[in-house]
């Protein structure tokens, strides 16, 4: 009985081209590569939510410019008007530098943390 149990498992691991190990290795290389996908798919999303907040922002910024120049009744109060809205502006600007800045720096260390995980120089991505 034991001579046909050892003789099932040789064949079974004749017909079995992959050996476990390897599956197991292919597996957990898989999942680290779907993690890090997962992490860079919400980096994204939350980049996305910041500039769609922000395009918002332009827009509320755009209507209320346009309500004070309209309720401008002299050249002063419109010139006022032009200077708050270029003052925000300028805030809004150096806002979109920081963000842009931050955003590119989780992209680079995400970006980083999977090259250091080894998917080029562990064959990966590479030959």
């Amino acid at each position: 009985m034991a001579q046909k149990e050892s003789r099932a498992s040789e064949t079974s691991s004749l017909f079995n081209p992959i050996p476990a190990e390897f599956a197991a290795a292919g597996k957990k290389r898989f999942e680290d590569f779907v993690n890090s996908q997962s992490e860079l798919f919400g980096q994204i999303q939350d980049a996305n939510r910041q500039w769609l907040d922000r395009v918002r922002t332009e827009a509320n910024l755009t209507s209320e410019f346009a309500t004070k120049l309209t309720a401008a009744r002299s050249i002063p109060d419109a010139m006022t008007a032009c200077q708050d809205w270029t003052a925000r502006r300028f805030e809004l600007m150096a806002e979109d530098g920081r963000h842009l800045l931050a955003d590119t720096q989780k992209f680079i260390e995400t970006g980083a943390r999977l090259l250091s995980n080894g998917w080029l120089t562990k064959g990966g991505l590479s030959t």
